[in-house]
């Protein structure tokens, strides 16, 4: 397994625009969950203008086909994003953990 970043940025209006769509985004979001494959997500704040979700998955395909299917993304929401992989070494749920030498 491996982790992937998926980073949303999103337009002036998101904040007034998202809750008409946040249901179902949320729905998704918990879905994807359940199947472990988001770990974390939330928006970024202070201020508010971008999002970021951690997966963990085999391949890049799992979180690109949440953004993609994602109705924040949909309906326009997102005005940008795109998935960057996260090569994790410190933690207990690192992917490639590097324990100290001494």
């Amino acid at each position: 397994m491996k982790h992937f970043l998926l980073f949303y940025e999103v337009g002036a209006d998101y904040v007034e625009k998202r809750a008409q769509f946040r249901e179902a985004h949320l729905k998704k979001a918990w879905e994807s969950c359940a199947r472990n494959e988001m770990v974390l997500g939330g928006a970024l704040a202070d201020p508010i203008d971008g999002a970021v979700i951690l997966f963990r998955a085999e391949s890049r395909e799992v979180p690109e086909a949440f953004a993609k299917t994602d109705p924040y993304v949909q309906n326009g929401l997102v005005t940008h994003w795109y998935v960057r992989e996260w090569s994790t070494v410190v933690g207990t749920m690192a992917t490639h953990p590097v324990p100290p030498t001494g």
